[in-house]
Order: C-alpha cells, then structure tokens, then sequence
C-alpha cells in the first residue's frame, strides 16, 4: 500500500485489501501507518522504511508494527513506549544481506539483539530483508542473500528469541517461484513466511530478466496469464482544431506541421504525471485507435495528431493507461519510451487526477 498504494488510491486500495482476506497492510512511513489506520481498524500494519526521531508515540497510538535496524530507533520505540505505559511493540527487525540500503549486517545484529531481552518494552515479531534481484535468471545473488539470512537467523535463535514472522520477498521473488524457499527458511526456524507482493498486487508482472523465458516457472506463466492491471488513466478532448502547414505546436517549436492537420487538446500535462519525454515519441488512445502526442507536453496539457482518426470532438474520451478497443497501453509501453520503469509511471500520477473506483 506504499506510496498510495502504487498510485492507485490508499482510500481505495487498503479497505479492498482487507475486504479480499488481507491481514497485513505494507506502508513506506508512520505517516502512511496513520493514514492506512484510519481507513482499515484491524490488520497488521508494517511501517517498512521505519521511524524518525519523535514518531514512536505516533507508532504506539496507531498500533503500528515499524522495521528498524538502527540502535537510535528502538531507542525512540522503548521510550514511546514507557511513556505511554503501552506494554510491548512489535518490530521487524531488518537484515542487509547485500543491498547496502537499510537493515543491519551481521557484524552488528548481535547488539540490537540485546535490545530485545527481559523486561524491555520491544518485542521481535519479525525479521525481514528485501531480495533485491529475484528477476534475475540465475538465482545467484538470491542464494547468497537467502545464505546470509540464514546465518542471522542462527544468531536470532542463539540469543533466545523466537520471532513469529520472517518478512521476506517481493513480486519478483513470489511469482517465479522462490517463495518456496523463503517458506522453508521459515519452517526451519519455526517461523511464518509473510511475503511482500507490490506490483502484483496491482496487476502487472515484474519484467523478469529474458534467461527466465527458457523455462518460465509455473507460477510465472501462471500471472501472465491471469493477472490483469486494476488501473485504467484516463482523459477527455478539450477541443479540436484545424492547423495548416508549417504551424508550430506547443512550446519552443519542437513540432512543425508538415502539412494540414486536426489537433485534439487534452485536459492533462507533466503535473499530472504524463511525462515531458513522451512529447513527440508516444501515442494514446481515442476512438480506439492511437493519436501520436505531437509537441512538448504541457504543465497542464498535451495535444494530440487526430488527423487520421474521423470525428473526433470535444469531450471524446482519451485512454494513456489502459484499454480502448482493440488497442492498449501499458506502463511498461510508458517506461519504454521515457527510460524507467513501470513502478514510476504509476506512482506520479499526480493527486489532483481523480481515483474512482468501477
């Protein structure tokens, strides 16, 4: 649900969540812990980049469960809680086992360990790291991450804690397969797997490096065939004009009509999402078919050539994610164009674009 939810509503996406059997909700902050608290009273609610200094009352308040990793953070969490007489936080206490973003390493893990003996108001509900090459073909780093997890959970048993949860994998991981070995990491400690699916849950498969198409795991082709993106972006034709040759279009001139041509204004620009690059390079969909975008994309418009496409008139329903017709467009076709990837196109679709739920 980070990062509302992928860009597709929080307000919606968290209560449908919950409603399709969720028990647990993934947010990136407290910020989003309270927003998702007060949308959905139950379930487990994982603050997954952790707290900042003078968040942990926040964190009791709202029943959150935080990721830390850094001793200052469950410095901020035992304090909250003694202050709030609130009893025992739960936390997932991260593991770097290779990407060097959050999480501590092996070297460290005994100190924070430490932390969570008798008498102190923390409790470790989880352990978690994040696999940050589960699209890659070979396997090989996933190994190497899930060998270091092992060796901290040997450590995590050592010193007498059992945590109920180890937190681990995301879509990439789930969909092509390693769940398995993640779920028996888990039952070898006497822990419960709990994966952390993102764009999946959305609708789209991770674009997975090309070595996995030899022999594309069951699951795998299993979410190709039945996953379907829940997002469709829409916009409408502001109006249409005629332009003779040699009109310029939008700024700074970076289209020029080469001969006469029908110009449909769209009610959308770059503060809504649509991104600058996409200007003279992408196309959208009206009236089923694809208008290519002509000129620099606008603060608040873009225009599109409908010269080949019959009446086309104001008020005409233009598609830049989705389906119309036979045709679609995708984030992916998105990322292509403007050189990122498909999480980036649909978490700037900016706030003032509506999300209505159909």
């Amino acid at each position: 649900m980070k990062a509302n939810a992928y860009g597709h509503s929080l307000e919606l996406c968290a209560p449908a969540a919950v409603r399709a059997g969720a028990q647990w909700l993934g947010v990136t902050s407290v910020e989003e812990g309270v927003a998702a608290r007060a949308l959905c009273a139950d379930p487990w609610i994982l603050v997954i980049s952790g707290v900042f200094p003078g968040q942990g009352a926040g964190v009791v308040r709202q029943k959150l469960t935080p990721v830390a990793w850094e001793p200052w953070q469950l410095d901020e969490l035992e304090n909250a809680a003694q202050g709030a007489e609130a009893g025992s936080i739960p936390v997932h206490l991260e593991i770097d086992t290779g990407m060097s973003r959050q999480g501590v390493d092996l070297d460290g893990l005994s100190q924070l360990l430490a932390r969570f003996g008798a008498g102190s108001p923390l409790k470790l509900d989880g352990v978690m790291t994040h696999l940050f090459a589960a699209d890659e073909a070979d396997g090989a780093i996933t190994q190497e991450q899930l060998t270091r997890l092992s060796a901290a959970l040997e450590q995590v048993r050592t010193a007498g804690l059992l945590p109920e949860w180890l937190n681990v994998g995301n879509s990439a991981a789930l969909l092509s397969g390693k769940a398995a070995a993640i779920g028996g990491i888990a039952a070898q400690f006497g822990m419960k797997a709990l994966v952390r699916p993102g764009l999946a849950l959305y609708g789209l498969t991770p674009q997975f490096d090309p070595g996995f198409w030899a022999g594309e795991p069951a699951a795998l082709a299993e979410a190709h065939r039945r996953l379907e993106p829940v997002l469709s972006w829409k916009t409408r034709v502001v109006g249409v004009r005629s332009v003779p040759a040699g009109a310029v279009v939008g700024y700074n001139g970076t289209f020029v009509a080469t001969e006469p041509m029908r110009l449909a204004l769209l009610a959308v620009g770059y503060a809504d999402g649509l991104d600058r690059r996409l200007g003279n390079r992408f196309s959208l969909l009206v009236r089923g078919q694809r208008a290519p975008l002509v000129g620099r994309i606008s603060m608040d418009q873009a225009v599109l050539d409908v010269t080949e496409i019959p009446d086309v008139e104001a008020g005409d329903e233009v598609v830049i994610l989705g389906t119309q017709g036979d045709e679609t467009i995708t984030a992916f076709d998105h990322a292509e164009v403007a050189g990122t990837i498909p999480w980036e196109i649909l978490t700037r679709i900016g706030p003032r674009v509506a999300r209505i739920s159909v």
